[in-house]
Formats: C-alpha cells, structure tokens, sequence
C-alpha cells in the first residue's frame, strides 16, 4: 500500500503465509501470493435480500416476473417501457438484463447496441465439511490453475474459467428464467484437475452438485456502462465477465451520479458504453471474440497484448499493401494499424509472440523507423482516425463550433485549430485538429476511439437546425502521414508546388493534386512535432497516392513506420494524448495547454466558467514529464503506463503513458503530479516552483528509479518548436 500508493488494503505473502486461513490449500509449490485484507464475501441472494428491503423501505415498486417487451421512444429520448402488466411512463430506464441485454436493447422502438454474449460457465459445490468453513475464511484465486475458491455454506464453492469455453445462445436468448444448464464433467476436468492439485483433501469431500449457468461477457473483458449514444435517458449497466457482485456497488454509485448529475465522479472512459460501434454487435464476431475473453480472465497480459480474433474488420485500402511489407498489426476500435514493420530476413512470428515487461525484440525496429522519421521521410498509415464535416448554409457551423470548442476557430479558410472539445467542468471530451475547409465548412480529426462518442456528444450538444449538417466521413479518406525533412522534397516533386514553410505554413490545409489525384486535403501537422504533411485522401485515389509517394520517396530514403514510432516521438515532444493522458478530467489549464483556450474570443463556450476560476485560483494537477536518470533500458524491467511518482519520498501520482526516447536515450514518462498537505491530505494548488524544486523518482514494480521533472520538452530544439507552434495558433488574424 505504501509503496504504489494504492487505496487498498493488502500485501504479499511468503510461501508461509500462502496458506493462511485456508484449511486443506497446498503451498509447497507456491512463492508469494498477495492478499487483499479487506475483502469480504457476500452471497448473492443475501445482498438481493437487503437491496430490497430499502429500496422497498423507501417506496421503490419491484415487479417481479415482469417482462420487457421494449423500450417506447419518442424524438429520441425514452418516455416508457412496455411490461406484460402494461405500460410504465419513465424518462430514465436502465438496461441491466445481464444476459438478455442485447436482445433488450434491440427490441426497443431505437435498437440500442450492448455488445455482449454468454458463455457457459461451471463450478463445484460440495455439502459442508465436517467443521464447517467460517464465513471469514479468505477467497483463493490461482490464475495459473484458472480456478478461484471459496467458502459456501460452509463447504467449498470452486469455478474458473477454462481455456476452451463453450459461447451459446447466439441465436438469441429468449427465455426469461435462469435455468441451470447440463453438466459437462468432460468439459469441466482440466478444472477439477487443477482444484484437486490445489487441495488435494478435496477428494474426501462429497460433492453436491455441478453447476453449469450461463454468463456474459464482453468484447474487451471491461464491463458495460453509461447512457445510449442514440437514446437519450436510456442507460445500460451489463457485461460483468462473472464479475458483477465485485462490481456491483461502485458500478452502481456511478451510474446513479451519471444520472443525476450527468456525469460520474471519476473518469469510467474504460467502461463507457460508447466505446463500442455498431461494428462490434455482431453475433458472429461475439461469439468468436468471447471464446477468447474468458481464458483471458486468469492470464497474464504483458504490455502491448492484442485481441487474435475478430480481426481484418475494418482496414484501409492500403492494408494488404502494407502487410505484404511486413507489417504487424494491432486494433482499436475494430480498426487495423500498423505497429512496426519487419524487415526482409526478420522471423515474423518470434516477434509477434515477444510477450516481456523488459525491453521487446521489436526495439531496435521501432527505432531504425524513429531515425527515418527525424533524419529522411517515413509514411504512416493513419486512416483509423475519426473524421467530420461539419457545413451550414449560413454561419450556424461556425456559431456552434465556438460554442462547443475552447479555442478560435474564426480563422481564415485553409488554418488549421488544434483545440479541446470541453465539458461542464472544462475536461476534456475530445481533443482534435479542425481545419477550416470555407466559411461555412470544417473538416475535424478526432482519436480513433472518438468516433461514436464524439458522434453522441455534437448531436447532443448542437441545436436542431436544418441549415446545419454534420457528417461522419471516417470511411471516405485513407490518412497517409509523411514524417521527416524530406517529405517536402516529396510532395513538391507529387504535387509540383512549393512546400517549404514560406509557401505552406505550419497548421496550413489546402487541397491539392497528389500523383494523378485531386482532392487531397494536405494538412502540414503530424501529430509528433516533426515536420511533414497529412494527406487525407478520397479512398478510391488511396493506392494510387500511396505509391506514387513510395516511387518518388525512394531517392530520399523513404520507409514505412508504424504507431509504436508515432509514440516514441510524440512522448518525447511532450505531446498528451486523449484517452491516455486526457481524459473528462482534465482541463487544458492542468495540461499546459492554455495557449488553446481562447477566453476573449467573443462568445462563451461549454466550460469557459470553470477554467476562468482554475487561471484565477490555480489548478490541483499539473501534467508533468520526466526522464528516467538510473534506469537500464537493457537489464530493467520497462516503465509501459500507471507507474507511481514519488516527489520527495512521497506519493503524488502516476504516469499515463510512457516510451523510449530514441533521440534522448533515455525513457520517457508523461503523469500528473498532485501537491497535497502533509498532515490533513487537503489537495493544494500545484505551481511551477512546487514541480520544478523537488527530487522525483518513478516506481516500476516495486524498484523506484531517479527521475527529472519538466512542464516542458527536455530537449531545447522541442521547446523552441513548441513555442513557434504556439505563436503561430495563437497569432492568427480574421479576414
């Protein structure tokens, strides 16, 4: 507890203290386990039992055996449900039908996606022991067993979850009564093998029953929560990987604040329903995803670890190009980007199964496609980012986006905005690049996650108007990013313009002819702080463009990179990420990112009252990067994200992403740093001199490691090109 800073109560054991409190446990193949001190243990039907005496207390109906054939809708927003017993008028209803979820959300007048699937899941009960288990004998879990144990009635209660389960109900699940499924003792033995090992006096005991139930489970292991992205008031709170009584009080305390007050205290991005598109409700693709998800429940996942199945969903064009190269894939959000791409002579498979904490085998890749990017040029494959067009017949499209963003986006036609899109409380709901297309159209860049929250949040946000459009044009461009001094070279041979500075500014789009292609959006920002462009491409040009660059790259030294080289450089520059360094959360004030909050630029806009009362009173965190001073990259284990920072000997945070510096040799580590009160523990306002005049250290796995603390880059050539990105986003002058 002390030494990660975490909130629970717990330890480690030696092999002595393996077995305490548990009667029969063999340990002598054990070395340490870890215990969580405060942990307890309910029966599911006890907590029912207690959940409806006060809610009942308090005047709450439960009508029990009642079906739900859907959800009314009107205008988009619930107004009711319809039950057996007739119709209840609500403006909230919350999905949690656990295994029915999906059919429920696609029976309502708006079908709401809540992508989940069961699987059959199997434990034991034995009758009681002679001296019968106490109720506060601890819980057991062995992962490499895939078994976890417990107390029940006083005799022994032990599941898992094997390596080859068995999905069902793909054809739907129609049946409302939770019935036990058959038993499958075959199924079940490398399970009961793995018990007995564990506790070998199991066999005296008498068992009374297999029980074989149906669970779900989701695409991704997280559970599911949050409000539909296309039905206002229709809340979801399903999909808990057999991990719902654990889950059961914090998911409710959320959801509850999500709504009453529109929002949780703490940030559930992780979980939020609208991480999921409609491309995951498959029930081909949740079938095959599931009988991946639940050995994954009891194994190991090494830094970097990808889903196997469900993949090849969404590609670019360039995807089989690209892979004929050698490329190694990886998905977000259903979609394939390219990690790094294996040289000629290379074992493809060795480096793809490299699971380590340490330094991986593709290290030196990543870092030969680094140098290409800082000293020649390197093409990107970024189509996965989310894309709008924003239009309107009159100035509503610019009205509603000063409205919605932080920044000035009445620029002139052809700049380019980099600007938060911020909530109530000034967080961070999306950060993008919007790029003035005319004076009545904008073209906006979001993470590729963003897509249906992003989505949910501006049809939410904005008026109904008729005059005013918004498209989602994800699927209409292929996005190339040329990285390096040499992309100018180029693109003015592709395009036969002038592309230095003086002729295409940084923060510049323009249309352009590419090859033999017209149409190409040319964006001169690469999201790392090296120089280049950003092509989006119409996708019925995108081979074409992508080989005209690589033919014409050739005498510059052009190669392929991936998104583990866009990490490396965008960390070392300093550069926050939404979804790992971002979040509701935090506010651009907290990030060193005021120079895009834009408090005079005419209007007021969402979360403008709370970041004018964070410049005038301080904030709580500061985003803060460090270089690790003691630590060997060859021989110690690797920072990878969630680290505890030490400031002093103190815990003050965590880091949010990290990388490999190639330019700085060095690991580089990017977290926010809290200033709290020695004796009362009261949240201080953190300034500059607090940051700069203490002694850091990171802690990885326990080993703590010297670090160096900056509110800016490291290096003087970043700082300097920050600082000339600044002047030129904040010195913009209106037609």
């Amino acid at each position: 507890q002390g030494g990660c800073g975490c909130p629970i109560p717990g330890g480690i054991q030696g092999q002595a203290g393996c077995g305490s409190g548990q009667p029969g446990l063999l340990v002598g193949d054990l070395h340490t386990a870890g215990e969580l001190s405060d942990s307890s243990l309910t029966p599911g039907y006890e907590g029912w039992w207690w959940a409806d005496l006060l809610l009942s207390s308090a005047g709450v109906q439960i009508h029990e055996r009642t079906s739900v054939s859907h959800v009314s809708v009107q205008k988009g927003r619930v107004t009711g449900v319809e039950t057996d017993r007739g119709h209840i008028k609500c403006q909230y209803f919350v999905n949690c039908a656990g295994q029915w979820a999906y059919e429920l959300g696609h029976s309502g007048e708006e079908p709401v996606n809540i992508p989940l699937h069961a699987c059959e899941h199997f434990y034991l009960l034995t009758h009681p022991l002679k001296e019968p288990l106490a109720n506060n004998v601890p819980t057991v879990v062995d992962p490499d067993g895939r078994i976890y144990i417990r107390n029940w009635q006083g005799g022994i209660l032990s599941g898992g979850f094997e390596k080859n389960p068995k999905p069902l109900f793909t054809e739907g699940r129609n049946q409302l009564e939770i019935h036990n499924l058959q038993e499958d003792w075959d199924h079940f033995e490398p399970l009961l093998s793995s018990l007995l090992r564990r506790m070998p006096n199991l066999e005296a005991l008498q068992i009374m029953q297999l029980v074989n139930c149906p669970e779900s489970f989701t695409p991704d292991m997280r559970c599911i929560m949050g409000e539909s992205p296309t039905v206002r008031g229709y809340f979801v709170l399903a999909g808990m990987n057999s991990a719902g009584i654990s889950y059961g009080g914090g998911a409710g305390k959320y959801l509850a604040e999500w709504m009453v007050n529109g929002y949780p205290s703490e940030n559930v991005w992780p979980l939020d329903l609208k991480r999921f598109g409609t491309l995951q409700s498959s029930r081909t693709f949740l079938r095959h995803r599931v009988m991946e998800v639940m050995p994954l429940m009891c194994d190991l996942k090494v830094p970097r670890w990808d889903f196997q199945t469900g993949r090849q969903l969404r590609t670019s064009p360039l995807y089989d190009r690209l892979d004929a190269q050698g490329a190694r894939w990886m998905e977000k959000h259903g979609f394939e980007r390219v990690k790094y791409f294996v040289p000629p002579g290379k074992d493809l498979l060795d480096l793809d199964q490299s699971k380590t904490f340490y330094k991986p085998d593709w290290f030196d890749i990543v870092g030969s496609e680094v140098k290409c990017c800082k000293e020649a040029v390197c093409v990107i494959d970024m189509s996965s980012f989310t894309k709008f067009e924003i239009s309107s017949t009159g100035d509503q499209a610019l009205q509603s986006l000063q409205y919605l963003f932080s920044n000035d986006l009445d620029v002139p036609v052809g700049h380019v905005v980099h600007t938060g899109m911020l909530n109530e409380n000034g967080g961070y709901e999306n950060d993008c690049s919007i790029a003035r297309l005319s004076k009545r159209s904008f073209f906006m860049i979001s993470p590729t996650d963003q897509q249906v929250h992003c989505w949910a949040w501006l049809k939410n946000h904005l008026p109904e108007d008729s005059n005013l459009t918004i498209e989602d044009v994800t699927w209409k461009y292929t996005a190339l990013n040329l990285i390096g001094p040499r992309a100018v070279d180029v693109l003015s041979e592709l395009s036969y313009a002038p592309m230095t500075p003086e002729h295409f500014p940084s923060f510049f789009c323009k249309e352009m002819s590419v090859g033999y292609a017209n149409g190409i959006r040319v964006m001169s920002i690469t999201h790392t702080g090296e120089p280049g462009f950003m092509l989006y491409i119409p996708i019925e040009y995108a081979l074409h463009v992508y080989n005209e660059v690589m033919n014409m790259g050739q005498k510059y030294g052009i190669r392929n990179a991936g998104y583990y080289a866009l990490r490396s450089l965008r960390i070392e520059k300093f550069f926050a990420f939404w979804g790992q360094d971002l979040d509701a959360f935090t506010t651009p004030m907290e990030c060193g990112r005021e120079f895009q909050v834009k408090l005079e630029k005419g209007m007021e806009f969402v979360g403008q009252e709370a970041l004018l009362e964070q410049k005038q009173n301080g904030v709580y965190k500061r985003f803060t990067m460090f270089i690790l001073e003691d630590h060997d990259t060859d021989m110690d284990l690797w920072p990878w994200w969630g680290e505890p920072i030490f400031r002093n000997g103190r815990y003050v945070g965590k880091t949010t992403s990290s990388a490999y510096s190639y330019t700085l040799e060095r690991h580089v580590c990017l977290g926010f740093v809290q200033h709290l009160d020695e004796k009362t523990g009261e949240e201080l306002v953190v300034t500059t001199d607090f940051i700069n005049q203490g002694e850091y250290e990171i802690d990885i796995a326990g080993q703590r490691f010297q670090a160096k603390a900056k509110l800016y880059p490291f290096s003087s050539l970043f700082a300097q090109r920050r600082r000339k990105d600044e002047v030129e986003l904040s010195g913009y002058q209106r037609e």
